[in-house]
């Protein structure tokens, strides 16, 4: 006989302003970790760009978040999408929350609806120019490249650049190790604007990456000469941020809507 297992899960939207917009994450809040492959199959099922999994241990919880094809080491997205869901759905009491996780202990922290993730800063270094990525990103020229802790991050003189922006992401895939930012000045009153492909793991391009502040914040920190700004992801969706440089540490603010809750059942 095949045990039943039913599981809650969640969809959220976070760094939205509303349903539809910013980055639709899958929650599964579990009593104790599944099998490693039954964590990526449920992710491959949701088929959104993540999908956490967390378990309570003591006074925090412990995190973990798969994309439909590998597991990464941070995720922003869905680390504000469990926040809400804990404060929202599971009626968690005070306005902090704490996650320990691959990329080591987090904090979100609760004030009326904006939620603000406190994560390690990104250590990024100067590299070489690609003209084969350049190529790929449909572009002849950058500003300047740089090497995070994942990613690359690709700068660009304008933000018009990085909206038309259309690339070949069969090309970008030998290329990268996990993916890439653009990322330009805004207009108006935006200090920034970014937009994240990811295709060697299943995401051409994600529509709002909160990890991918940790990177982007302290390089226009530096440029900008201020530490809180306003940046938004420029995908279809949007994605809207408040983000805070403080050293090694980096604050990324949001809001999050909740769109469906069910049980996922299995045999």
């Amino acid at each position: 006989m095949y045990k039943m297992i039913s599981l809650p899960i969640f969809q959220v939207d976070a760094f939205a302003k509303g349903i539809f917009s910013g980055n639709p994450a899958a929650v599964v809040p579990l009593e104790e970790w599944l099998s490693d492959d039954l964590m990526q199959s449920i992710a491959l099922e949701n088929n959104l760009s993540e999908t956490a999994f967390f378990v309570k241990e003591d006074e925090h919880f412990a995190i973990r978040w798969f994309t439909p094809l590998v597991e990464v080491n941070l995720c922003g997205h869905a680390t504000l999408a469990s926040a809400y869901v804990i404060f929202n759905e599971m009626d968690a009491s005070g306005q902090t929350l704490s996650f320990t996780s691959k990329s080591g202990p987090l904090h979100v922290e609760k004030d009326d609806d904006v939620l603000t993730l406190n994560f390690p800063t990104d250590q990024i270094q100067a590299v070489a120019i690609s003209p084969d990525i350049l190529d790929a990103l449909g572009q002849d020229r950058c500003v300047a490249a740089y090497q995070g802790r994942d990613d690359l991050m690709y700068v660009f003189d304008n933000q018009s650049k990085i909206e038309a922006m259309d690339p070949n992401f069969y090309a970008l895939i030998p290329l990268l190790d996990r993916g890439i930012l653009v990322t330009a000045p805004g207009d108006g009153d935006l200090d920034f604007v970014s937009r994240g492909f990811f295709p060697g793991t299943g995401i051409n391009e994600d529509p709002a990456t909160g990890s991918a502040h940790t990177t982007l914040t302290p390089y226009w920190s530096a440029e900008l000469s201020k530490t809180k700004m306003k940046a938004v992801q420029l995908s279809k969706r949007r994605g809207y941020f408040q983000v805070e440089h403080q050293k090694d540490r980096t604050m990324i603010s949001g809001k999050a809507s909740l769109y469906m809750k069910g049980q996922i059942k299995i045999n």
